[in-house]
């Protein structure tokens, strides 16, 4: 087990960014089609090609999953993604053509200090290049922190990133986590090292601290980060059961937990947190509703470890005014 989302057999990742820009995108590349759904319950998501993973309609499965920084902009991540898919022979077949299903959340990242030239000109974004790029080199292994989507990501108070997480549930059954944590508010209790998912941490995988001895009332003070939109935590969680796309869209409502486990706040109006889900289906489907529910539980386990993981392996970024990594502070 490497402690990520690619120990779900049957997907990998890849990530690129552009560092004068500080901003990314990462990709999950499943090598079938795979089962997928998506529960979003931010006020203010950007998202694409979200609709059809809904339980009612008819596309049953997705090529991949791109998450992204760039707000809107950051849409184009997967029209590279799609093209790549083409080039592989990847997609949907409609008449000899292909039509790759590729469905992505973005988040709010334009404020970060990076030169983004397009939101201000009209120039062409980097995002259909970097979509490309991540899902060409996605792999097993992949780097946490300041990364990919979470490249240019902070919450309230320390630099956010990209994390991930797995574990064996109950079943037997392999559930993963990875997330682009933009948080509105904090991943670590009042100004403090201790974070919010310490209760469900592994093997010190975030440092280890635990909670303080006494949560102070100052540190459950409601603070906010920035404005309306220019937030996000985006996220994927992955099993290998079989499952249906209800029973996806039921991982995905259930791994929301993990995000309340482990930000404060979250699903603010001015947040658009969204959370993918899919299933590979490389071991059998859950005997009944106690075993989805082990997998549910699992979900919003590994997704709150997977969101300390990304600000824990955060770095700060080299701008005027940027916020601190965790490390900087506490490390």
């Amino acid at each position: 087990m490497r402690n990520l989302i690619t120990d779900v057999a049957g997907l990998q990742i890849g990530q690129a960014h552009d560092m004068a820009a500080a901003t990314g995108v990462t990709v999950a590349l499943f090598d079938r089609p795979t089962v997928a759904s998506v529960a979003i319950l931010g006020g203010a998501p950007g998202a694409r090609e979200t609709a059809l993973l809904e339980p009612e309609m008819t596309v049953g499965h997705v090529d991949a999953i791109v998450l992204s920084g760039g707000s809107a902009h950051g849409l184009a991540a997967a029209d590279g993604a799609m093209g790549w898919l083409v080039s592989q022979n990847r997609g949907f077949p409609v008449g000899g053509l292909r039509v790759p299903i590729v469905p992505q959340a973005i988040l709010f990242d334009l404020l970060n200090g990076g030169d983004k030239p397009w939101a201000r000109t009209g120039a062409l974004s980097p995002y259909r290049a970097l979509g490309a790029a991540a899902i060409a080199s996605a792999a097993a292994d992949f780097a946490l922190g300041t990364q990919g989507a979470g490249f240019g990501a902070t919450t309230r108070n320390l630099k956010g990133g990209i994390g991930s997480a797995s574990a064996r549930a109950a079943t037997g059954q392999i559930v993963g986590a990875l997330v682009a944590v933009n948080a509105v508010g904090s991943a670590t209790i009042g100004e403090g090292p201790h974070f919010w998912a310490a209760p469900y941490e592994q093997e010190g995988e975030f440092g280890g601290l635990g909670w303080p001895a006494r949560i102070d009332p100052r540190d459950l003070a409601i603070r906010f980060k920035g404005g309306p939109g220019e937030n996000t935590t985006i996220a994927l969680v992955a099993t290998d059961a079989v499952l249906t796309k209800a029973q996806c869209k039921r991982l995905a409502l259930a791994a929301h937990d993990g995000l309340a486990r482990a930000l404060r706040p979250v699903h603010a109006p001015l947040d658009g947190d969204i959370v993918f889900a899919a299933a590979t289906g490389r071991s059998g489907a859950p005997s009944d509703a106690l075993a989805l529910a082990e997998l549910c539980a699992t979900a919003a386990d590994v997704l709150a470890r997977a969101v300390a993981r990304g600000v824990h392996a955060a770095t700060a970024l080299p701008f005027p005014g940027a916020l601190p990594a965790w490390r900087d502070r506490f490390g």
